[in-house]
């Protein structure tokens, strides 16, 4: 009996049963294929008023509200509603209300609608963006379209009636395995999972799926389980305390990568390892680059002593391959923390990755003696050489002779290169009997 459009409605489907929720005056209708019901009487019975104001947004345009709809749930259950609102003879804008079912105070706040000129690219921000709702794959609006016939709808109903033990899951499967569909029918379910935002319609959608693979004998298995993976990963983000809220086509076009990095970028590094051993990456794409990240970060924190963090991060890394700890120490270093940087070169297995910093850092003698450790006779030398450019001669001396290796390569050096700094060492040792020797080699020459 409506004699004109309503102010307000919304369609309700479950399962394959749609309905619409309607709005006229102050009534609320409930309609399906075959009835008409009231659902709510007047809104003054509902226990708050109508004319009471919880939240006041002025956006300046005088036209009505074009559409209202329901959002979602935020993190405390609050209500989220969105009003479409005219701002332009082809642009619009979309005016967000939280809190509004609460009796609270809510908020508001207005983002740019459909045609404002800014492009939905999948690798922007991790916000929602009312510009970017995701539209169906051709999949999953064949299998949920009213009365379809698709292979996908078919299975998918052949699926559902066989949980509940009941003949007519035959009747499906025969139908569908007789043109010879079925293949067909798996894959559109699979495809369609992809698509689909809420759990549990990926759950129906991939339990059906894996009811068709068991009457097929040769349907490959990869893409059924790639797909499990993604939404796992998918279902993941989305949480509401992640927040990166990606559809399925931007997922694959901004690579886990890139997720891994927005998730690093965010210190979410938990969630970033875990998801990187459920696809089992390689270390060094995954897990070690992560675990080097969060190492990095935890370094400039300055309300701990260098020994807690240098254990924290030990206990954390431990042995795992692909990290360096010299690459940790020198974001120490760089953040001002010079101790917590040595302490940290110890845990580095390579001297060759250790002397590097320790000589930036002006550690030369500790250098020297790393160098040492390691048995490589040529970082012995670049040290040695180093500390004659930095040290006076006298210095530069006596640190030698506390380094019989280091001195016994300087003599070798020397005794090819700088004959009367050779001299000099022997006469600084009282050892005569090496300093004739060389007057004497030097009388043949």
């Amino acid at each position: 009996g409506l004699q004109k459009a309503p102010p307000c409605w919304t369609v309700l489907a479950q399962d394959r049963v749609t309905m619409v929720l309607l709005a006229m005056g102050q009534e609320l209708f409930l309609l399906d294929n075959t009835s008409c019901s009231v659902l709510v009487r007047p809104f003054g019975n509902l226990g708050w008023g109508c004319t009471e104001k919880f939240c006041e947004f002025n956006t300046g345009i005088r036209s009505p509200p074009k559409q209202m709809w329901e959002l979602s749930l935020s993190m405390d259950g609050v209500e989220l509603l969105a009003f479409k609102i005219p701002s332009h003879p082809t642009h619009s804008m979309i005016l967000v209300l939280e809190g509004i079912m609460e009796g609270g105070h809510g908020s508001c706040r207005a983002l740019p609608g459909p045609g404002s000129g800014s492009r939905c690219h999948p690798r922007a921000g991790a916000a929602p963006d009312p510009r970017c709702v995701p539209i169906p794959a051709e999949a999953s609006q064949e299998i949920f379209r009213i009365a379809s016939m698709a292979p996908g709808a078919l299975l998918l109903e052949a699926q559902k009636e066989y949980e509940k033990e009941s003949q007519k899951a035959d009747e499906y499967l025969r139908e569908i395995r007789e043109q010879q569909l079925l293949p067909e029918a798996v894959g559109q379910c699979i495809e369609a999972a992809g698509y689909e935002h809420e759990p549990e319609t990926q759950k129906s959608l991939l339990r059906a799926a894996s009811f068709g693979k068991c009457f097929l004998d040769k349907f490959p298995p990869e893409g059924f389980v790639r797909m499990c993976q993604d939404l796992r990963v998918l279902n993941a983000i989305r949480d509401y305390q992640i927040g990166i809220p990606l559809t399925f086509t931007q997922y694959k076009q901004l690579t886990i990568e890139v997720l891994l990095d927005r998730l690093v970028l965010r210190r979410l590094y938990p969630l970033a390892i875990r998801i990187c051993e459920f696809l089992r990456l390689p270390e060094m794409q995954g897990v070690s680059r992560i675990l080097a990240h969060w190492a990095c970060y935890k370094v400039q924190q300055k309300d701990k002593s260098d020994e807690e963090v240098a254990q924290a991060i030990n206990q954390k890394l431990g042995d795992t391959a692909g990290i360096s700890y010299s690459d940790i120490a020198t974001r120490a270093y760089d953040c001002g923390r010079a101790e917590l940087a040595i302490k940290l070169l110890e845990y580095e297995p390579r001297s060759g990755e250790q002397v590097p910093l320790l000589l930036k850092m002006k550690r030369s003698k500790l250098a020297l003696g790393k160098a040492i450790e390691s048995g490589d006779t040529d970082l012995v030398y670049t040290v040695v050489l180093h500390l004659k450019n930095e040290l006076n001669r006298g210095s530069f001396f006596m640190t030698l002779q506390n380094q019989p290796v280091a001195l016994s390569l300087y003599r070798q050096f020397c005794r090819h290169q700088e004959r009367e700094t050779l001299k000099d060492l022997y006469n600084q040792d009282d050892n005569h009997q090496e300093l004739g020797n060389l007057h004497v080699l030097g009388g043949y020459c």
